[in-house]
């Protein structure tokens, strides 16, 4: 069974999300930044699995292969793992330059950031003693 995502990001968001992007990164993922897969830089201490990024990336990640439909027309996705935190009444709003996402419950994460995707090493030392947050 495909579960069917939908996400409303606002005209502010919208403009935080375009500015990372450029004509070779114009797919966007929505993934989880609390250390558990490769597009983030914390380690497994530093969050609790409630933290979200934007990704903007050149390539599709396999990964994230659930498409999220959205108001702004953006190639969004997202992978399994997230949907767990998803609720209805998904919105990315945009205050101060900080993101947040939010469902009908209420604040999912009051601090999300986006960034283009750009690898780097990261040791497993630095997950280990947390070199990354």
């Amino acid at each position: 069974m495909e579960e069917n995502f939908s996400i409303n990001i606002k005209p502010d968001a919208v403009e935080a999300i375009k500015s990372k992007m450029d004509p070779d990164h114009q797919i966007v993922i929505l993934a989880l930044d609390d250390g558990s897969n490769k597009y983030s830089k914390k380690g497994g201490t530093c969050t609790i699995g409630d933290s979200f990024q934007f990704v903007v990336l050149a390539n599709k990640d396999p990964k994230y292969n659930i498409k999220l439909e959205n108001n702004a027309g953006l190639d969004l996705y997202t992978a399994q793992p997230e949907t767990t935190f998803f609720e209805p009444g998904l919105v990315v709003n945009a205050r101060n330059s900080t993101l947040s996402l939010s469902s009908d419950s209420g604040i999912i994460d009051g601090g999300m950031t986006v960034s283009q995707f750009k690898p780097e090493a990261v040791t497993e030392d630095d997950l280990k003693n947390g070199g990354q947050c």
